[in-house]
């Protein structure tokens, strides 16, 4: 146990990221969660060493929710794969990326305990654990991989996304009911009056220190009700990037039509954010031309919010709605750049 109490453990670094180090990059802070998070991780790598991600904490589905509730920790799974997709680009942080990655399959027992668990979620957990502190045990998972940059929760505390759906009741009346959970509300269709619980809870130091010193903030891509919009349900947070000096850019999905957004356009992606943080404002707006089909209301938004609309094709090639990293990296560059 004395040994964790000692300074963490240093990746050595090779020729090629050594000479990277000179050349820092923009001080970035990329917000979200899930796979979309991951996504904007890939492609800020490669522009930058001064890289924070910020991560929602709300995941009650699958491992994280097993986690949770039987440990009352944070839902480690979006927090993992942050980690990941940081991983040192060397032998070593592959590896250690594929074992943080791999998810236990059900063995020729039934319900075994580990049946579905991802061994990074595990090993978060036992770090936690063993140091009692959130933030102190995701920089040692960074530096188990190498990570080039930081993890970080959105809060200390385990959050509840909780929202209303419209519903037909038996007398014919339409009617709202409360959909509690971020699985269930992923689902849910088009969702109304979303909030966060704990009411009062508190966003993580780090992170408010983090967004407060940064040059970019970079919202998105990501399931927009419960990963992008629940950094603004957060009210500290929500201040803090309203506050901050750096420049905001909003990365939109590649598909806006989900079960999570159903008969949303992209217009309206941007309208809900401008309905749940009134006095936050975008500086760039980035899309892929093939998600917004009509151009001028987008524009008209993005205008609302203040953003200026930058299309560029950053969709992965084939029918999967998934982010190509060297398209998103290649349109981050630009950005930063015509700042």
């Amino acid at each position: 146990m004395g040994m964790l109490t000692g300074p963490l453990p240093l990746i050595p670094l090779t020729s090629g990221t050594a000479g990277a180090q000179q050349d820092k990059g923009p001080n970035v802070v990329a917000l979200g969660g899930g796979h979309g998070l991951s996504a904007s991780l890939s492609a800020l790598r490669l522009l930058t060493t001064e890289l924070t991600a910020i991560v929602t904490v709300a995941d009650d589905g699958g491992s994280s929710g097993r986690l949770r509730e039987e440990y009352g920790v944070l839902p480690p799974g979006d927090l993992r794969m942050a980690l990941s997709a940081l991983c040192d680009d060397t032998d070593w942080g592959r590896t250690w990326r594929d074992v943080m990655q791999h998810r236990f399959r059900p063995g020729k027992g039934n319900g075994g305990s580990l049946d579905d668990h991802a061994t990074g979620n595990l090993l978060i957990v036992t770090l936690w654990e063993l140091l009692g502190d959130a933030v102190a045990g995701l920089k040692w998972a960074g530096a188990l991989l190498g990570a080039r940059g930081q993890v970080l929760p959105m809060s200390t505390v385990p959050l509840t996304i909780e929202g209303d759906i419209r519903v037909t009741a038996p007398d014919g009346e339409s009617v709202l009911r409360t959909v509690r959970g971020q699985a269930r509300c992923a689902v849910a269709g088009s969702l109304e009056h979303v909030r966060l619980l704990p009411e009062d809870a508190r966003a993580c130091t780090e992170a408010l220190t983090a967004i407060e010193l940064a040059d970019w903030v970079i919202l998105g891509p990501g399931s927009w009700y419960t990963s992008v919009l629940p950094h603004l349900l957060l009210p500290e947070m929500r201040d803090a990037l309203s506050a901050t000096a750096a420049k905001r850019c909003l990365t939109m999905n590649l598909a806006t039509d989900t079960k999570e957004t159903s008969g949303m356009t992209a217009a309206d992606h941007l309208h809900a954010l401008r309905r749940y943080a009134p006095d936050f404002s975008i500086d760039v707006v980035l899309a892929d031309p093939a998600s917004v089909p009509d151009r001028e209301e987008f524009e008209k938004a993005a205008a609302m919010i203040g953003a200026e609309v930058v299309l560029g094709k950053v969709g992965a090639s084939g029918r999967r709605p998934v982010h190509d990293p060297l398209r998103l990296a290649a349109a981050y560059h630009d950005i930063f750049g015509n700042s």
